[in-house]
């Protein structure tokens, strides 16, 4: 087989190996090996084997992940996500569609200092159902908002998945953050909007919540002034030039092992609990990471990516063409791949695409961070909607998956607007950095 074709084989096999279930880091790291040696032969294989695990785990800037990763453990046992809730409740609640959109509101907040989509998810399920459950909310608008509102974990930042296309792409951790500070507010206010439009439709579909009288403005920001202040001194942190995303990071651990201990909950089994957390999914993120250097190697040997750099020049589209064109088959592959496996598979053929158009790289990653996050509650792989069912007693996939339709559709607003108008990424990062 010539190189391109062998390289659209090895593509094709690392599919087959994650829908047979095998672990993302090993299908690639053996389809990169087995590519590798019939491409290069064992020789140049070796090399690569000999030096990318080092040089892809080695680098400093890497450390910047497990320590949001411990920022989010330890805040998900915090109590934070309770008590954002039940600020939010206090503020909004009585409104009508109130809980649900207080529900997408905590999310965006506890997303915020989580960065996970899937733990925001889970943790707030186990927050806002009860409450909404009680007062006769349409369980399909109760998932969605739950499974949807779980997504932006992944687009505020700190954010594990800005965090990683920074490293790969060797773009600035700090403006991409900044380039997604913008997008994750509109998607919360669009998801926001999609409730406040069902519950005018249909208001039996989202009752309003009593207001208590011992509710107040006041004892609802002081709930949520400690997740603020955790956010403001992480970002603020960096963007004042007090310390780099790396000592942000510390210090964002620190402040949630702190909040953690104010409250009461920094027992023995916390500790270990968010420790276990901490050294596994990092350790899961840097197998990942192997993997994809493995990968990426044969990849780029294959001359795949320059194959496809020259057939989407000829087909004449435009940089704005060219990113719909991406954007599609992202939205297409959210449906059977995971996020992180989704983006790692296809940066290595598509980023040489991006700056061969001259297009802005920070740009584009906040539209790929974007649509994966759409991946995640896209049928039938979403993994929010598998979070959310098993997470409700009797709540069933088909329910969460019909739950989540208005807020796709307001996904959908969201990705034409930031193609449309660039700006609403790049602003930040060219006003502050």
């Amino acid at each position: 087989m010539s190189a391109p074709l062998t390289g659209v084989v090895g593509l094709i096999a690392l599919l087959v190996l994650i829908a047979l279930r095998v672990p993302v880091a090993i299908a690639m790291g053996t389809v990169g090996i087995v590519g590798g040696v019939y491409l290069n032969g064992w020789f140049s294989l070796g090399f690569v084997l000999g030096s990318q695990p080092f040089v892809t785990s080695s680098s400093y800037a890497l450390s910047v992940i497990p320590l949001f990763v411990m920022m989010g453990a330890f805040a998900s046992r915090a109590g934070l996500s309770a008590a954002l809730y039940r600020s939010l409740h206090s503020l909004i609640g009585h409104w009508r569609g109130g809980l649900a959109s207080a529900t997408i509101g905590a999310c965006a907040l506890f997303g915020a200092v989580c960065g996970s989509s899937l733990a925001t998810a889970a943790t707030m399920s186990r927050v806002a159902v009860p409450e909404m459950t009680a007062i006769g909310y349409d369980r399909r608008l109760t998932s969605g908002a739950l499974a949807a509102g779980g997504t932006l974990g992944i687009l505020i930042p700190p954010s594990i998945i800005m965090v990683i296309f920074a490293l790969l792409t060797e773009q600035s951790i700090g403006r991409m953050f900044l380039a997604g500070m913008i997008p994750g507010i509109l998607a919360a206010l669009l998801y926001i909007g999609a409730v406040t439009l069902i519950a005018t439709l249909r208001p039996d579909l989202a009752p309003a919540a009593e207001r208590t009288e011992t509710e107040s403005t006041g004892s609802a920001l002081r709930d949520m002034a400690p997740i603020l202040g955790l956010f403001a001194l992480v970002m603020g942190g960096i963007y004042l030039g007090v310390f780099s995303p790396t000592e942000a990071a510390a210090v964002g651990a620190f402040g949630a092992i702190v909040l953690a201990a104010l409250r009461g909950a920094l027992t023995r089994t916390v500790w270990r609990e968010a420790l276990i957390e901490t050294a596994s999914t990092t350790g899961m993120l840097f197998m990942i990471l192997i993997g994809t250097s493995v990968l990426q190697f044969f990849i780029e040997t294959s001359t795949l990516p320059r194959i496809i750099v020259d057939w989407i020049g000829a087909l004449g589209l435009g940089p704005t063409g060219v990113i719909i064109l991406i954007l599609l088959i992202y939205v297409i592959l959210g449906c059977f791949l995971d996020s992180l496996s989704m983006m790692l598979i296809t940066l290595p053929l598509v980023f040489p695409i991006i700056l061969d158009l001259g297009i802005d790289p920070i740009w584009f990653g906040v539209l790929v961070v974007s649509v994966v996050e759409i991946g995640l509650i896209t049928p039938p792989l979403g993994m929010n909607l598998y979070v959310i069912a098993s997470s409700v007693d009797g709540l069933k996939f088909e329910t969460v998956a019909a739950g989540v339709v208005p807020f796709l559709a307001a996904d959908a607003v969201r990705i034409a607007l930031l193609v449309a108008f660039p700006a609403l990424s790049l602003f930040l990062p060219e006003l502050l950095m």
